[in-house]
């Protein structure tokens, strides 16, 4: 049968995957949260600046 077929391969896929460290996890996370922090302030001083110059004309 096709559907346990498929459920066969789906399992030896997740065998072969290599799942990433503690340590590799708390790194690339805090590496995203740092990216995502920087641009939310990016973006916040961007649009305090524009409306700025946009209420001057």
């Amino acid at each position: 049968m096709k559907l346990f077929n498929f459920f066969g391969e789906v399992k030896e896929e997740m065998q072969k995957t290599t799942w990433p460290s503690g340590k590799e996890l708390r790194k690339d996370s805090a590496t995203i949260f740092g990216v995502i922090i920087f641009f939310s302030i990016f973006f916040y001083v961007s649009d305090i600046v524009l409306n700025f110059l946009l209420n001057l004309i």
